[in-house]
């Protein structure tokens, strides 16, 4: 019988003598053949070329297969049988070429923002090939089960004094047309006073019936104890809350109003009716809050009587912020997480412009969420655990109820 052993120790001090920078992946390709061909030597019942009566099959060459890993791809040789066939399942994956460490890379790299082409560049620097970019949508579904634990998770952290509710817009191909869908996100404030991502949705159109379907959803995996909405003046949102949040009080978004509000406006005038807008919100009461705001519409009347209108109609809606403690005022309307998160995600998205499918949406906005929400998690907290408390019993209504009094005599009659 012919002797095939060599000498490993005798060839690995070779090796580190002549070593250049591939040493490291010949080492990894040697150690993963020796691997092969231990486990294929215990399927045939015998070594290579060994005569033996106990073997049951033998070798028939080998096929060549690109792996690529972190130090680059590397050209293995898997063993071939005569009878049946062999694949090395704890080192490769069926139809895959590239190590798991790798795919983690890729999609990280896609959670981030890179485009698919610009992946085949980041690869090259590594020492691989290259990669396609159907591969790096492959790769890049590795996310979607992380995704979908997250969505489906039950709420537990509540109760959850402040909601913010917002959608955007995202443009995608169905049907052999490109159409937009709205993908609607929730964030709270939990019980330890970090801010916390509830979930995400993808509706095909931003109406009253994917609103209370969502909320529905966020209510029965335990979503509760919410005293305060904050969201836009959508008609169905709206309608939602009302219906699926009973007892919850409904602020309208600073953000979103300001920008409706300064369209009745002349461009001339609108930094200084933006001005007059803010005042109302930097008092330091609820009574001073009622007052600049009755104050404000009467000097608008003067010179923009449709945009003192709608700033006199929406006093309700815009000031409800004033039932909560002080110390909360200006998390709620001037540093709204949810606008910073929305952006966040554009940042994310706009990069690849159309997606292909519904399901590449989910996989992508729903890991940039699921990644803030660790963030927020480990950061400082959003609302101390004091105020919380105040918000949850002490609620100023007699404060409010007195402003909105003495509005009626501030404002003259003919508003």
């Amino acid at each position: 019988m012919a002797n095939t052993n060599m000498d490993w120790h005798e060839w690995l001090c070779k090796q580190v003598v002549e070593a250049d920078v591939d040493l490291l992946r010949e080492m990894v390709a040697t150690m993963a053949e020796m691997l092969m061909s231990a486990e294929v030597s215990a399927i045939c019942g015998a070594d290579y070329r060994e005569r033996t009566d106990e073997r049951v099959n033998s070798r028939n060459g080998s096929r060549h297969r690109p792996w690529d890993t972190r130090v680059g791809t590397i050209d293995l040789a898997i063993p071939k049988l005569r009878e049946g066939s062999y694949f090395p399942s704890w080192l490769l994956e069926p139809r895959r070429r590239a190590e798991q460490a790798l795919i983690n890379v890729i999609a990280d790299c896609y959670l981030a923002g890179v485009s698919t082409r610009r992946v085949d560049k980041l690869v090259k620097a590594l020492g691989i090939e290259g990669i396609s970019k159907s591969q790096v949508s492959r790769m890049a579904k590795s996310l979607d089960e992380m995704v979908e634990a997250f969505r489906n998770r039950p709420l537990t952290s509540g109760p959850y004094t402040y909601l913010w509710l917002d959608a955007l817009t995202q443009k995608v191909r169905e049907g052999g047309r490109v159409v937009n869908i709205s993908c609607v996100v929730a964030i709270a404030v939990n019980s330890d006073g970090h801010r916390e991502v509830l979930g995400c949705d993808f509706v095909t159109t931003e109406d009253g019936a994917g609103w209370t379907a969502f909320l529905r959803g966020l209510v029965a995996r335990g979503l509760s104890g919410v005293r305060l909405v904050v969201s836009d003046a959508h008609s169905g949102l709206v309608d939602a809350v009302a219906s699926c949040l009973p007892g919850a009080v409904w602020q309208r978004c600073r953000t979103h109003f300001a920008r409706n509000l300064l369209c009745k406006v002349p461009k001339a005038s609108q930094d200084l009716v933006a001005t007059a807008l803010r005042s109302i919100f930097a008092q330091p009461d609820a009574k001073s809050v009622y007052r600049q705001h009755a104050a404000v519409v009467e000097q608008l009347y003067a010179h923009f009587p449709e945009a003192a209108e709608m700033l006199d109609g929406a006093r309700a809606d815009i000031l409800a912020f004033a039932a909560c403690p002080k110390a909360h005022w200006r998390q709620i309307w001037s540093n709204n997480p949810l606008e910073r998160l929305n952006r966040e995600i554009r940042r994310r998205t706009e990069v690849v412009g159309i997606f292909p499918n519904r399901q590449a949406i989910v996989r992508l906005v729903g890991a940039v969420l699921s990644e803030q929400d660790d963030e927020w998690q480990v950061a400082r907290r959003y609302m101390s655990l004091e105020t919380l408390a105040k918000a949850r019993i002490n609620v100023i209504e007699g404060d409010v109820t007195d402003a909105e009094k003495e509005v009626r005599e501030l404002v003259p009659a003919a508003v």
